[in-house]
């Protein structure tokens, strides 16, 4: 069987169980992950029924993989646009208003012009009409208020916060390692 470059990908787990990453979600191509289970990096913990052979060997695809070694995840979340956007929950700050991300901007509490920096405790999640709005302004003097007060989130807040956001593809496969550590219902 031929196998599309894009279909068939693992969700790549930790030594421990846990995805590397939930938003981006940890997956690997169908390529990278074979590569690692004959290179004895990764333990197979689900297959997909699709298989890929050579003219000697066949195996199933796998859907899920763990690292074999621990990778230790970083105490502090990167400081980036996307993860600004997940932190406030892809909502404009000013007006409360969920909206995709191209149609989501970047706005300085205390604008740089004059002395704002471009951290987590000056920067929010604004829809561009409410940027414009606000202009070169701080939230007071333009009579808008934050929803919240921005602030370096936790990288448990960011993966708790990503959680609600499930990308357009997820194998039924993946559901078990995907949301294990929350609290189940009665």
């Amino acid at each position: 069987m031929s196998v599309p470059a894009n279909a068939f990908p693992a969700l790549v787990l930790n030594a421990d169980f846990r995805p590397l990453s939930y938003f981006p979600l940890s997956v690997w191509p169908w390529q990278e992950t074979v590569k690692a289970v004959f290179l004895e990096r990764v333990n197979i913990v689900s297959e997909y029924d699709e298989t890929v052979h050579s003219p000697t060997f066949e195996m199933r695809l796998p859907s899920v993989i763990s690292l074999k070694e621990y990778v230790p995840l970083n105490r502090r979340p990167a400081f980036t646009r996307f993860n600004v956007f997940l932190r406030d929950g892809f909502r404009c700050q000013y007006s409360g208003v969920r909206l995709p991300a191209e149609e989501l901007t970047f706005d300085h509490v205390i604008p740089r012009s004059r002395g704002g920096r471009t951290n987590w405790a000056n920067v929010v999640t604004a829809s561009a009409r409410m940027n414009l709005l606000k202009a070169n302004r701080t939230p007071e003097e333009a009579g808008m208020h934050l929803l919240r007060r921005p602030r370096q989130p936790m990288v448990y807040e960011l993966q708790r916060q990503a959680r609600k956001f499930p990308p357009n593809y997820l194998h039924e496969s993946w559901n078990d390692f995907l949301y294990w550590d929350t609290e189940l219902e009665d």
